[in-house]
């Protein structure tokens, strides 16, 4: 005699995000990096700005542009003083650069991109 059982559930998938560096910069004043390509626009920036002198007048800004047109795309970052942390900025896929206004302060910055996907269990 057979039975009728139910299939088994497949199990759950479980959506990741994961990161990968697509550079990371480093040092005083203005600057603006090299041209980086984008292909899901997801973006993390993690930055730190230290060594403030003098004392109360540093200033950090990051501005994400179309590397194509040079057009502004956001402002992700805009800090007065020395601190540090992650902002996150999204477009569409495309070669971006980041030009760098700063201060009275030392820098550094790395910009990842996300990449989506599912794991099983």
């Amino acid at each position: 005699m057979m039975s009728c059982r139910e299939p088994r559930p497949e199990p759950a998938r479980k959506e990741v995000v994961l990161w990968k560096t697509l550079g990371s910069w480093s040092g005083h004043g203005n600057a603006q990096t090299e041209s980086f390509l984008g292909l899901t626009g997801s973006l993390r920036l993690r930055w730190t700005a230290t060594n403030e002198k003098p004392k109360g007048q540093g200033r950090f800004k990051l501005i994400l542009q179309s590397a194509i047109s040079g057009r502004a795309l956001q402002e992700p970052v805009d800090h007065e003083g020395p601190g540090e942390g992650t902002a996150y900025a999204a477009d569409d896929p495309r070669v971006f650069h980041i030009v760098v206004e700063s201060a009275n302060l030392d820098w550094s910055f790395t910009v990842e991109e996300a990449a989506f996907g599912t794991v099983s269990p």
